[in-house]
């Protein structure tokens, strides 16, 4: 049934809905005017390399690299993955439990060291507890939080089975 679908091709469905779902991300920012908090930030950035990765291994040749690819697609995956758990906590607080809003991102790249910009992009902040969109009743990192484990979860059947002509 899937024997047309090869683990390039598998990886080349990857880069495509990554960077889909990163036009979807851009699009919200842009035309619905939803201001993206700092973990959604970093959850963009994980999906841009998740499909930088997924492109390069379904452009390559090689076997053991194509392997490499979908184990680094599988990490990177995890990261974005807690970072999507971590907002779903923040979502889940009371109003009064929320870390406290921060500056815009500019500003504190202006004014703060770096690693303090980036304890609180990781640890949220106030605005990161706010649901503004949701789809089927489950919000954006919810969404996020499933397209991450199902990029994980390709990535495992790949690595596990890349030296096999087809992927199923």
């Amino acid at each position: 049934m899937f024997a047309f679908l090869s683990a390039r091709r598998f990886h080349g469905l990857v880069a495509l809905t990554a960077f889909a779902l990163l036009a979807v991300a851009f699009y919200m920012e842009y035309q619905m005017a939803l201001e993206p908090c700092p973990l959604c930030m970093l959850q963009r950035i994980f999906f841009f390399f998740i499909g930088g990765v997924s492109l390069a291994s379904a452009l390559t040749s090689s076997q053991k690299a194509r392997q490499v690819c979908s184990w680094v697609v599988v990490v990177l995956s995890f990261f974005g993955a807690t970072l999507a758990v971590r907002h779903l906590y923040l979502q889940s607080l009371p109003t009064n439990e929320l870390p406290a809003c921060l500056p815009g991102l500019s500003y504190m790249f202006d004014v703060f060291p770096w690693q303090e910009i980036m304890q609180a992009m990781v640890m949220g902040t106030g605005e990161c507890g706010d649901v503004v969109w949701t789809f089927l009743g489950i919000s954006i990192p919810g969404w996020t939080l499933v397209a991450f484990v199902g990029m994980a979860f390709i990535n495992i059947l790949i690595a596990l089975r890349v030296n096999k002509k087809t992927f199923i």
